[in-house]
């Protein structure tokens, strides 16, 4: 816990002025003299899902003339475990045809994102996605966010059991604050209280964490949800008799501050075993340890993975017994391998059909010859099952009658949707952030720029006759790591327009980091480093050799630690 001594970031003191995330909120959003919001509620809106950008291709033009930032908002809805109804589906895509800038965003945490949503128009979209019986709360700020999980509970009674322990802990660590209702829901004014409320902050107290928190469940052999990227995370041990617990993995994290060594990307260290009934409470004492040791004076120091660096993990794991009472046992062996998504159809034990669709950096637009929104509404019309959003930016059709497949098919090949079929394993491994025009974080482009380096690096592979190879690859516009561009075996890290710090290395099945070989190189640099190094891997890899690992075996890069302990 901070001393008395430590001076507090401005956050921390907004947090702790805000009653309960309140703030002067309803005052911005009543405010007609400017399309943004008060410095302060900038902050406490990401509480509520909301992030205030403005659209950077247009902020020189309106510099010169004299006007201020574009402003609009991004908007996040919380989807735990990436389980979606064609109802919801069909909401949020009118939401964002309606009011948003007409496309829907998938992102790597299994939630919705929708931008260009303005001012006038938040409380209207709220409102709607809550009527869908989805929420924005805790889907940003410095809280628990959306807990994720492999998407497809039907693969198996494990499967169905661990969706349904993410679901409770999702629920289990939304705020309590009363404030989201009262300025969203419940009147035009916003200055209702909610009958009989008193609000109050049992595991977050009233300035909340630190910072952000992120939870995975992972089911071997699949590390869909890059497990080890997370402040807390839980690996699934299946027995004879089914579900026999979890392996508990604390402190991993990927965000970066460009120039500064005490800021790095770190994998999760495997604290134990627990049993299914204790993930709630061993997940809140972890929580509230982070919550009372975590950094306030210093927000690039303040994630759970700087907590236990500054204090060990002998420290974390005695605390945690200490708040518990009992002993964790030891973890478990398991085993992963790979971390992307399995494209096409899957049938389930249940007889059920589920179709895997690959959405490129998980924007859902209707664009040149694809109509994958177009399409994707269509389906959610006549869909009697389930979509589910993977965590790597794509959708699942999910739960269809095998009666009914042919008819998916048909809406999938009519709006494009098919082109997973005659994608590049590359291509297929691919992901990126945002980055520009929104994001106001971003020093480079990633989203709008990936699938053209991808079109170049596709020609190198053809070249080396490597084109059926599987390498993964993620960009990000900035070093905070949004896309986990660190456990890529080729990670682009924007550095600024047109400039990327290149990675590479990792394992392909997300258990080691990569390595950063290159600092601020252009596309021609780039090209041309991976030329020669497919070359050598090409021509002297072992059978059946991921690129990551020939990058360590064949000296390019330096075998170190940070591998996780699997």
């Amino acid at each position: 816990m901070n001393t008395p001594s430590e001076k507090l970031t401005a956050v921390e003191i907004i947090k702790a002025n805000s009653n309960f995330l309140r703030g002067t909120i309803v005052e911005s959003l009543q405010d007609s003299a400017s399309s943004a919001i008060a410095e302060d509620d900038t902050q406490l809106s990401k509480f509520h899902g909301i992030y205030q950008q403005d659209d950077r291709d247009k902020r020189e033009e309106r510099r010169r003339q004299l006007l201020e930032p574009d402003y609009q908002f991004m908007i996040r809805a919380r989807v735990p475990g990436g389980v979606c109804t064609p109802e919801q589906w069909l909401a949020l895509d009118e939401i964002a045809r309606k009011w948003a800038n007409g496309t829907i965003r998938l992102t790597t945490r299994q939630a919705f994102q929708l931008h260009g949503v303005l001012k006038r128009d938040l409380k209207a979209s709220i409102r709607a996605i809550n009527d869908s019986l989805l929420d924005t709360i805790a889907a940003c700020g410095d809280v628990n966010r959306n807990v994720m999980c492999t998407p497809l509970p039907e693969a198996s009674a494990i499967h169905r059991q661990v969706f349904e322990i993410a679901q409770t802990l999702s629920e289990h660590f939304t705020p309590h604050t009363t404030a989201y209702h009262e300025i969203w829901l419940l009147s035009e004014h916003g200055r209702e209280k909610v009958a009989g409320s008193k609000d109050s902050e049992p595991i977050y107290g009233p300035t909340y964490l630190p910072r952000k928190f992120k939870m995975s469940f992972a089911i071997p052999p699949r590390n869909d949800v890059d497990v080890f990227a997370h402040d807390l995370s839980f690996i699934a041990i299946a027995g004879k008799d089914g579900l026999e617990g979890f392996n508990v993995t604390v402190g991993g994290g990927m965000g970066v501050t460009h120039g500064d060594p005490a800021t790095y990307p770190r994998l999760a260290d495997m604290l134990g075993f627990c049993t299914p009934d204790q993930v709630v409470e061993i997940s809140e004492a972890i929580v509230k340890i982070q919550r009372d040791n975590g950094d306030r004076s210093e927000r690039k120091h303040a994630r759970l993975k700087y907590t236990i660096d500054d204090r060990g993990l002998e420290w974390l794991h005695d605390e945690i017994e200490r708040r518990i009472g009992y002993r964790l046992a030891q973890d478990r062996p398991f085993e992963f391998t790979h971390t992307g998504d399995l494209y096409g159809w899957q049938q389930t034990a249940d007889d059920r059909w589920h179709l895997c669709l690959f959405l490129e950096n998980g924007r859902v637009a209707d664009k040149g010859g694809s109509r994958q929104m177009s399409g994707l509404r269509a389906i959610a019309k006549v869909l009697k099952g389930e979509f589910r959003l993977t965590p790597n930016q794509n959708v699942i059709i999910s739960n269809v009658n095998a009666s009914d497949r042919a008819l998916i098919d048909r809406l999938v090949q009519e709006h494009g949707l098919d082109n997973y079929r005659h994608a590049s394993p590359l291509r297929l491994n691919s992901m990126a952030c945002v980055g520009f025009p929104t994001c106001g974080l971003s020093m480079a482009e990633s989203e709008r720029y990936l699938p053209d380096l991808v079109d170049l690096i596709e020609a190198l592979l053809v070249k080396h006759d490597l084109e059926e190879q599987a390498i993964t690859i993620r960009m990000t516009g900035c070093p905070n790591g949004c896309a986990r561009p660190y456990l890529a075996e080729i990670g682009l890290v924007g550095k600024g327009p047109g400039l990327y710090n290149l990675h590479l290395g990792a394992a392909f099945n997300g258990t080691r980091l990569n390595q950063k070989v290159r600092e601020s190189v252009h596309e021609a640099e780039i090209l041309a480093l991976l030329d020669e190094l497919l070359a050598d891997y090409s021509g002297s890899r072992e059978p059946n050799e991921a690129f990551g690992d020939f990058m360590l075996r064949s000296g390019v890069l330096q075998s170190g630690t940070e591998e996780a302990a699997v």
